[in-house]
Formats: C-alpha cells, sequence, structure tokens
C-alpha cells in the first residue's frame, strides 16, 4: 500500500486544516497516511514513506516556521530519491511576501532529490470552496505522480 506523512506547522489553524483535508484525501485515495505537526516531527521519519507532505506558515518577511528550522535544515541532508512531495500552505497575499515558505521548503526537497508530485499549492487565508477542491486535485495529483513513478 502507498504510504505518505503529512507535516504542519500551523499558527492560526490554516495550516493544520489544509494538512488534515491532504491527510484525509489520502485515506479516501487508499493511501497509508499520517498526519503530525512539525515541532514533533524529524526530517528523516520521510525515508519511510512514498509520499512526503510540508504544510508550513510564513510570517513576517518570508521568513519560516521557527519550530521547523531543525526539520528545514535536515531535510537536504537525506537521500529521498524515489520519493513524490509536495508542498501546500495557506499566507496571506496582503503581505509581499505570500506562502514563501511552501517555495522554501520545496527547494529543500529537491536538493534531498525527492521528485515534485504537483506545483506549490498556496492558499490565501482559509479554505474556501474553491480552495477545497484545488486541494483535493492536488492530492490526486500527487497520488497519479507516485503511480507512474512506479
Amino acid at each position: 500500500m502507498t504510504s505518505a506523512l503529512v507535516v504542519y506547522a500551523s499558527i492560526t489553524g490554516n495550516n493544520e486544516e489544509v494538512a488534515e483535508i491532504i491527510n484525509e484525501e489520502f485515506k479516501r485515495l487508499n493511501v497509508d497516511s499520517e498526519l503530525k505537526e512539525i515541532s514533533i516531527t524529524n526530517a528523516d521519519e520521510f525515508e519511510d514513506v512514498d509520499i512526503c507532505v510540508v504544510c508550513p506558515y510564513t510570517y513576517g518577511e518570508g521568513d519560516l516556521p521557527e519550530e521547523g528550522m531543525d526539520f528545514y535544515e535536515d531535510l537536504p541532508t537525506l537521500d529521498l530519491k524515489g520519493k513524490i512531495f509536495g508542498c501546500a500552505g495557506s499566507g496571506d497575499t496582503y503581505y509581499e511576501e505570500f506562502a514563501t515558505a511552501v517555495d522554501d521548503f520545496a527547494n529543500q526537497f529537491i536538493k534531498a532529490g525527492a521528485t515534485q508530485g504537483a506545483e506549490n499549492l498556496k492558499i490565501d487565508l482559509a479554505v474556501d470552496e474553491d480552495d477545497l477542491k484545488n486541494i483535493i486535485e492536488y492530492t490526486k495529483s500527487l497520488v497519479a505522480a507516485f503511480e507512474k513513478a512506479q
């Protein structure tokens, strides 16, 4: 069975909601998926799954989640060749640095040799009906990318 790990960092709850929707959609697609908060997760846990997802928040001038810095720094030291990854997150378009942590984490996955399974998904603030549809399609794309790579 295909396996996935969805890791999130959230202050307002928006990124936790994005991660929960992805996790539930994986399960609906018969993927053995686990949801974990970034501060209690080691990056090397991605070595044990097929699909890796990070849902980080961005704050300040494009800053990464403080509680996820060790995770972020460890990510490119891993060998994630053969793994599919995705990065998604909520941000606020009011800020010039809209959801840039999503892109920063994607770059770390690329350095680790993982294959991007779907374009980075950025959501403005809370999930609305259109966002929900996009998250479902995003998750389907990740699973399809893994199946295609097999």
